[in-house]
Parts: structure tokens; C-alpha cells; sequence
């Protein structure tokens, strides 16, 4: 089955173009916490509505952007702004205008999001808000989603989000791979297809022997389109391993490639060193050679 190219997601960060000291966006980072959006629409249609936790740019009488206070981007590690549909860095749009004055003042790259928001509210509408004003709290408290690995197919999650009716409705999850000892009566009452795994998160255990069927079961999930969440107790280790071996199966990647696909999606992904070995072994399995080096220490 082939991969879709990238789509946005609020999940994930993922760079499709840059320039010194602006980068166009083709995702959007996965913590609210650690990121700043910046409306670049006029007001009526910011007040229409936004992407959620997003301010609209201040702009004078002459409706040049201002240069924001330092203070709201010190603690942020992202710095998004959108408009309406910028798509290029080569366009001149307000989201274009607007990041090269907060580039002043921020020390990371600002990042664009492509598309904006039009194309991102077709995708995500259930991110879209009215609401102008968050306290610190409700943003910390904002629950993250799965992270998007295939573009409205296959996500990778936690036990919580597992079991959230409302991710479940909003990402159309049809079937989930359970890749922990919990069983699956626990799992929400929502989804009836699913693949429990019972494999606990130690070096010892052998994931190898169910890489298989749990590759089988996504595809076959993924060929009528229906979406797929696999998920572990953290989403770190046992659901990233399930996932990097389903690129592995799906896509011929090698071990290398899939593992950066999935490192980039979720930075904190991180399988245990035995399911490494085992994702070597299964490299050598479906593509007949071990390429990847899991040596190197980034393994």
C-alpha cells in the first residue's frame, strides 16, 4: 500500500520548505503548551472562527503588522502563523508578511502553516474555536490527540486516548491495535474491531512473532480506508515498534527510513532496545537484507 504524501495534522511537526529565518509548515506541533499560533486573518474572520488557543496579529491603523512582546514567545518552543490559504513561501500573503516581523523577535524559525486555515479546518474542524481568551490551565490541560503516521489512516496513540469516545468520532478510528497487557474490554465500546497484543514493555518479550498479524490487520483495515489506532499503554515503545514494522511491511522501507518517518511524527517515540533488535530481524524478514546499522547510537 502506498504512503499519501504529508497532510497537515496538529500532532506532528514536519518542514517542507525554508528560508533563513522562516519555514513553511506542512504540520502543526503536537503541544499547545510549547507553541504559539498567531491569526494573520483580519478580525472578522479570526472572530468567525480559529484554530484553537490561536491570537490574531496586531496591526496598526495602516494595517502593518506589529512586532508582538518577547514575553509571549520567550516559553514557547513553536511559533506558527497562518492565513487563509498561503501555500508558498514564494507568495506574498498576509501569513508571508506577518511572520517576517515576528521573526524579529523570535529565535527559532517562525513556521507557516501551508494552506492555512482553510485547508487546516477541512481537516481538523474539531480544532476550531470562537474562543479568544485561555488561561495557562486550559491550555495545559488541552488533551492531546494520536499522533497522525498516515494521513487519516493510521495514528499512534495512548491508553487514554484509546479510550476517548470523542478522539475516536473526531479521527473516525474504526479499528485499534492494543499493544499491552490490559485486555480489551477495557478499550472504548465504540470501536469493535480490534487486535489485542498482550506483550509488556521489556527487552525480553517477543514482539517479533506477532509483527504479522498486526501488519495484516492494518491493511486490511487501511484497504477499505477505515482508520487504524495503535496504541500502548504510553505510546512510546510497544505501539511505536508495531508501527515502525508496519512501514517496514507496507511501504519496503528499511528499518532506517521508517524509524525516521515515525521519529519525526512523535520526537518521543522511543522502542526498547530488544523490539530494535526484533525490528532489525523483521527488516531482514520482508525486504531480505538487515541495512540499518542498530549499533549507531540513534537507535
Amino acid at each position: 500500500m502506498e504512503l499519501p504524501e504529508p497532510k497537515m495534522a496538529v500532532r506532528t511537526l514536519r518542514v517542507a520548505a525554508h528560508f533563513d529565518d522562516v519555514i513553511l509548515l506542512v504540520t502543526v506541533p503536537a503541544s499547545l503548551a510549547t507553541a504559539s499560533s498567531t491569526d494573520a486573518r483580519s478580525k472578522r474572520e479570526y472572530n468567525e472562527s480559529h484554530i484553537v488557543t490561536a491570537r490574531r496579529a496586531k496591526q496598526d491603523k495602516d494595517e502593518n503588522y506589529l512586532l508582538p512582546e518577547s514575553v509571549e514567545l520567550e516559553c514557547v518552543r513553536y511559533c506558527v502563523v497562518y492565513d487563509g490559504n498561503t501555500a508558498s513561501l514564494n507568495e506574498t500573503g498576509p501569513a508571508i508578511k506577518c511572520s517576517r516581523v515576528v521573526a524579529q523577535v523570535y529565535r527559532y524559525p517562525v513556521l507557516v502553516l501551508e494552506g492555512g486555515y482553510e485547508r487546516f479546518s477541512a481537516y481538523y474542524h474539531f480544532f476550531r474555536s470562537q474562543k479568544v481568551f485561555w488561561m495557562p490551565q486550559e491550555i495545559e490541560e488541552f488533551l492531546s490527540y494520536p499522533i497522525e503516521i498516515i494521513p487519516g489512516l493510521l495514528y499512534l496513540g495512548d491508553q487514554r486516548q484509546a479510550n476517548d469516545r470523542h478522539i475516536h468520532k473526531d479521527l473516525k478510528i474504526n479499528a485499534q491495535v492494543n499493544v499491552s497487557l490490559d485486555p480489551e474490554k477495557n478499550l472504548s465500546s465504540e470501536v469493535h474491531n480490534e487486535l489485542h497484543i498482550p506483550v509488556m514493555d521489556s527487552c525480553d518479550s517477543d514482539l517479533l512473532k506477532f509483527f504479522s498479524r498486526a501488519c495484516e490487520f492494518i491493511d486490511k483495515h487501511m484497504g477499505t480506508n477505515s482508520a487504524v489506532l495503535v496504541f500502548s499503554k504510553l505510546g512510546i515503545s510497544r505501539s511505536s515498534t508495531v508501527v515502525i514494522a508496519y512501514l517496514i511491511y507496507c511501504k519496503k522501507y528499511f528499518l532506517k527510513e521508517a524509524w525516521t518517518h515515525v521519529l519525526t511524527c512523535k520526537p518521543n517515540m522511543r522502542p526498547n532496545r530488544g523490539f530494535v533488535k526484533q525490528l532489525s530481524e523483521w527488516e531482514n524478514i520482508i525486504l531480505g537484507q538487515q541495512s540499518t546499522d542498530i549499533a549507531d547510537p540513534h537507535y
